[in-house]
């Protein structure tokens, strides 16, 4: 464990914190950003829009690079939401394909949107979150496949690769919404192929409350979206009414941006690219695989998938009174999230002491909750 990168975590000292699958750890280069921020706003001159701009479009160069994409590829935006919400309206489901392939443990904004789609004609399809219950799924009726690379849920994983290859061989489009796992599960989108892939940095990219959307090169002169703003316009700095779309990701930007959530995300951003997802891979599955060996040895049912390759970030583990005991465990200084279990979520800043802890705590609670 590298301890200066440790010591650029504050909450660290206050707690076990292992609740990066909910929200991550913020490094303490925020503060100087957001005290900058202040001092620019105590001051203010309209000039001061043209610095703003050039961190943001720094922070999405360096993204780009962390996925392994091109900036031109990468837009950024508020959420998740708004972002999927604008891809949803740059395709046609009056035409006979309509068909939208969804998962049953997708983020409650998967379902919820495309349902709202289904007035325009979308035709949204549930099935398990299972890589063979998806591409089983998959036919020439088939717009869309919209999944989670991981399960919020369980921490389970997807085989996105079967499934863009599915996609790809009936004609349909894949959007991976890749938000549990950024930051954690090594995700190369020069290798996936994958049409879109959208994500958040205030998970696992130890960030604040931005989301992104890469949309695949050869894709982006076919996306016309309908719910956008100024900023998507090819010439948006010219405050002219825009007369085409930006020929870029920047396309699917909506109105006047928000570079704050942006310079605050690119701290955490700079230190994870210094270590590499690889290596956050390798050690965020040996705190895992400590955590499952623990629950077993404990008698505490998993939830979770066990093989290293369908496991994400997260362990889910099922527990008596599960959010009730997330109170009390918080209590103890031991940090956790409750989904219909426990998920407990090392990263690469916490040690397999620190683990231990936890799971000693969880254990001295589960037998003071069975006296």
């Amino acid at each position: 464990m590298n301890h200066a990168l440790r010591a650029e975590f504050p909450v660290l000292e206050t707690c076990v914190y292992l609740n990066s699958n909910s929200t991550g750890a913020i490094p303490r280069g925020a503060e100087a950003v957001l005290r900058r921020y202040w001092e620019t706003l105590r001051t203010w001159r309209d000039d001061a829009w043209y610095g703003w701009l050039g961190e943001f479009d720094d922070y999405v160069r360096a993204l780009a690079e962390f996925l392994g994409a091109t900036p031109e590829t990468v837009v950024i935006d508020t959420n998740l939401t708004t972002l999927l919400g604008r891809l949803a309206t740059c395709f046609d489901f009056a035409a006979e394909r309509a068909k939208v392939v969804i998962t049953d443990q997708e983020f409650p904004t998967v379902p919820f949107l495309w349902q709202g789609f289904a007035k325009y004609g979308a035709q949204p399809v549930t099935v398990e979150f299972d890589t063979d219950a998806v591409v089983s799924a998959i036919d020439e009726r088939t717009l869309l496949v919209c999944v989670a690379h991981g399960s919020y849920l369980t921490g389970g994983l997807l085989d996105l690769e079967r499934i863009v290859a599915r996609a790809h061989e009936m004609g349909a489009l894949v959007i991976v919404d890749a938000f549990q796992t950024v930051g954690v599960v090594p995700i190369d989108l020069r290798t996936l192929r994958a049409d879109f892939v959208l994500g958040g940095a205030h998970k696992w990219l130890c960030g604040a409350h931005t989301a992104f959307l890469y949309a695949r090169e050869e894709l982006l002169p076919t996306l016309r979206p309908a719910a956008t703003g100024w900023f998507a316009g090819a010439d948006p700095l010219s405050f002219r009414p825009a007369r085409d779309w930006a020929a870029d990701a920047r396309r699917l930007a909506g109105g006047t941006p928000i570079p704050l959530t942006a310079m605050l995300s690119r701290v955490g951003l700079d230190l994870l690219a210094e270590v590499g997802v690889r290596a956050i891979r390798e050690h965020s599955l040996r705190c895992t695989e400590r955590v499952l060996a623990r629950a077993d040895e404990a008698g505490i049912r998993v939830r979770t998938p066990r093989a290293a390759p369908r496991r994400g970030g997260v362990v889910s583990l099922s527990f008596p009174g599960d959010h009730e005991a997330q109170q009390r465990l918080s209590e103890r200084g031991m940090v956790c999230s409750w989904r219909e279990g426990l998920r407990v979520a090392p990263h690469i800043y916490n040690t397999l002491d620190e683990v231990d802890a936890f799971m000693d705590a969880l254990v001295a609670e589960r037998k003071e909750s069975h006296a």
